[in-house]
């Protein structure tokens, strides 16, 4: 929200007023936080103390390297949920104060607030180098001729400074000179409008901004004070963390810490899901021609997705299968079962009105109502939709009994679809703030959902697959990227946001194979058939047509049959990435400023992404195959070709179908499986470990990988080193044998426990 009127004015009818000097400064019980009192105009006599307010800002360290700053108007407001779950620790911070001069220092970030001079809070690194202030008019209040309240925040941006984050946006990747509100809706994936809304953003300069506030949040970043990230709420009150790196992985860590880490999901998830898509005609004959044709073509499949008219139509949400269309689901679940497949269904929190769970929630209070103790209800989605209250404890467990009948029946999973479009002029079981819940909602209903599994299956065998989220959300996957159009332009948009989803805090992302609104051209699928399975998660889905890989000719199948069974091979490194994000946060997708900070080229790539920390993936966005893309300093090289090309530098290539830029970092041990048939196998049975030693003259090579089991645990590790023109691969906590192959395919072996390549760095050149 913008208040001013360029530089100098504020726009009509809007108040502000500024921290402008330090009255008082009071070190905290305990010394490990303080308070501020800041006047919003110079005080030169004591009159100048009257009929003029105060700007109260407590400092604080809720974790090692994380400090927070809580800006206060007036005091005296009820506070009303929901909050933020943030996690925190004691003793995180500890105050340090000589003169005029006091110093919050948690970890590596200190904040330091100078009295004697004007308003200006700083943040400095370990090295004491300034990574942000607070500067003029960086602490405000304003109110608006309609009457509302802000608190307003700015934090200033250095020269060359890059913001990116905020949640899963499909705008400019990098987010300077954008206007972004915090703010759930289903607008697609062709707008400024989002469905995973998260405040926090990370900046290029090595640290994070996370505001703990679930409602609205306004961003200026860039786009009305051009030097200063701005961001307001409309409240009494502002509470932020400025979060350390000094590296954006130690940024995720450290968010990821207060706010959830995700879940690790099942192996099988992995693999490629399929499904009836959206509004097409579908039976079980339909279903089983699907699975026959992906058997007969030889295209791996692991889990088969029904959407929504699985049930009923006008009765959304009733979890009944439709019996006209699907007599025996049970049988043809078991069916489905016994060829190896897990099953997903489509869910939304609405209850239609047909619905018979409507009367049944109604009578219970399980509902969301009007102030006037009506249900709140509308026509959009389905006649007469109402919304399960998740606030409600007892709601929340029957809704999960609506679930538990399904996983009985054999489901496996469930798409939680939805959970943007959250009224507020409605009254809530807890009594929570309706402007809060609006964004909060997507959180309790993906939490509610994946407890179920969870309780159900065990712990590691929930996913699910949703659509909305906040912060915190990542800690129930898997996310995907909403109705996209089936265009090559759509697919460009739906990495973008899977990148900025990436950075912030969640480890997996996934989206429509061949675009969900329309019918893609076959280039079209083709293109996005590649960039689909070397994602984290890889499903094909449309609206009005199928995405079975037939209908769009048979390169489409070879396409698909290669690119499934390459990632499946590929599980036993795409599985170590996903416990990487599972215990810290970095996740599968890697925007390439996560790997590569210190290069400036990668600050603004937003058409490639590493995949784990080792493969750089550069999808082609040109039906003819045309792609530029950039390497990193390092000899990489091609996965599927074995050719070497020498970065730092940018490349342009021309790719058939079956083929994109796919190259393995330059000192690599890529761990690649031999089953191609499904995701979930015995990884240590045939392995082979790819070595990519950069051949630059007396370059050393000296790298591991933990190869993990199916619970993410660590099975064996593997180390390679360098021995002259040799290089030796040795296995630890493994007994059984495996391969070693150069990535350009020059020098191979096979062993037990110890393998030696000859002559691998001898006579190299690169490309």
């Amino acid at each position: 929200m913008k208040f001013t009127d360029g530089f100098w004015l504020m726009r009509d009818g809007v108040r502000a007023s500024y921290a402008t000097e330090v009255r008082d400064v009071r070190e905290d019980e305990g010394g490990g936080s303080f308070t501020a009192y800041a006047a919003v105009r110079r005080v030169r006599e004591r009159g100048d103390t009257l009929n003029s307010p105060l700007i109260t800002v407590t400092c604080f360290s809720p974790a090692e390297g994380v400090i927070g700053v809580r800006a206060t108007h007036h005091a005296g407001k009820v506070p009303r949920g929901p909050e933020f779950t943030v996690h925190t620790t004691g003793g995180a911070g500890h105050v340090v104060r000589e003169g005029a001069v006091t110093e919050l220092v948690s970890g590596p970030l200190t904040l330091r607030l100078d009295a004697a001079a004007p308003w200006g809070p700083e943040f400095l690194d370990e090295e004491g180098r300034r990574l942000t202030a607070v500067e003029r008019r960086g602490t405000a209040f304003a109110t608006t001729p309609e009457g509302t309240h802000h608190i307003v925040a700015q934090l200033a941006l250095g020269v060359g400074e890059f913001i990116y984050g905020l949640g899963e946006r499909f705008t400019p990747y990098v987010k300077n000179g954008q206007s972004v509100d915090i703010w759930q809706a289903d607008g697609g994936t062709s707008s400024e409008q989002a469905y995973k809304n998260i405040p926090f953003h990370l900046s290029s300069r090595g640290y994070g901004v996370f505001v703990n506030h679930p409602g609205k949040v306004s961003y200026e970043i860039g786009s009305e004070a051009v030097g200063q990230v701005q961001f307001s709420v409309e409240d009494q009150s502002l509470e932020y963390y400025v979060i350390a790196g000094p590296t954006p992985k130690d940024v995720l860590r450290r968010y990821t810490a207060l706010t959830g880490r995700p879940a690790l999901p099942p192996a099988w998830s992995f693999g490629l899901w399929l499904t009836t898509s959206f509004c097409t005609p579908y039976d079980e004959q339909t279903v089983t021609s699907f699975v026959d044709g992906m058997a007969e073509r030889d295209i791996p499949l692991s889990v088969f997705h029904f959407d929504c008219f699985w049930m009923r139509e006008h009765q959304w949400t009733d979890f009944r299968w439709d019996p006209d269309v699907f007599p025996d689901p049970e049988g043809m679940l078991r069916r489905l079962r016994e060829r190896g497949l897990r099953v997903s269904v489509w869910i939304n929190p609405y209850i239609a009105q047909k619905s018979a769970l409507f009367e049944e929630a109604r009578a219970a209070g399980y509902l969301v109502r009007r102030p006037g103790g009506d249900i709140w209800q509308w026509d959009l989605w389905q006649p007469g939709m109402a919304l399960v209250d998740f606030t409600n404890p007892a709601a929340r467990e029957w809704y999960a009994d609506q679930l538990r009948t399904l996983l009985d029946q054999g489901v496996d999973c469930f798409k939680t679809d939805f959970g943007e479009r959250i009224p507020t002029d409605v009254v809530w079981h807890d009594g929570a703030d309706p402007e809060r819940m609006h964004n909060y909602y997507t959180q309790l209903y993906n939490r509610t959902v994946f407890e179920v599994l969870e309780k159900e299956r065990g712990a590691g065998e929930a996913v699910l697959f949703a659509r909305s989220a906040t912060a915190g959300g990542q800690q129930f996957p898997v996310h995907w990227g909403g109705d996209c159009f089936a265009s090559l332009g759509a697919m460009a948009e739906s990495l973008r946001g899977g990148l900025s989803l990436s950075l912030s805090g969640f480890g997996f992302w996934s989206h429509d194979i061949g675009g969900f609104e329309g019918t893609p051209d076959p280039a079209v699928f083709k293109r996005w058939l590649a960039f689909g399975l070397l994602s984290s998660h890889s499903r094909l889905h449309g609206n009005v047509s199928y995405r079975v890989p037939w209908a769009f000719g048979d390169e489409a199948v070879a396409v698909a049959r290669k690119f499934t069974k390459l990632k499946h091979r590929l599980m036993p490194y795409l599985y170590g990435a996903a416990g990487e994000a599972h215990r810290t946060g970095v996740p599968v997708m890697r925007p390439m400023i996560l790997e590569f900070p210190d290069d400036p080229a990668c600050r603004t790539l937003d058409r490639q992404y590493m995949l784990g920390p080792d493969l750089l993936v550069a999808p082609v966005f040109t039906a003819e195959g045309e792609v530029e893309f950039y390497l990193p300093e390092g000899t990489w090289t091609h996965l599927l070709t074995g050719e070497s090309a020498r970065g730092p530098g940018w490349r342009r290539e021309i790719h058939g179908f079956d083929s994109l830029p796919l190259y393995v970092r330059p000192g690599a041990l890529l761990p690649l499986g031999a089953d191609e048939r499904r995701p979930d196998g015995d990884w240590l049975d045939g392995l082979t470990l790819l070595a990519a030693p950069d051949t630059a003259p007396d370059t050393a090579y000296d790298t591991e990988v933990t190869l993990p089991d199916l619970e993410g645990r660590p099975a064996a590790v593997f180390r390679a080193t360098r021995d002259g023109d040799g290089l030796t691969v040795l296995a630890l906590g493994s007994r059984r044998p495996f391969h070693v192959r150069t990535v350009d395919g020059r020098a191979a072996a096979h062993g037990v426990g110890e393998v030696t390549l000859p002559d691998v760095f001898a006579n190299r050149t690169t490309g």
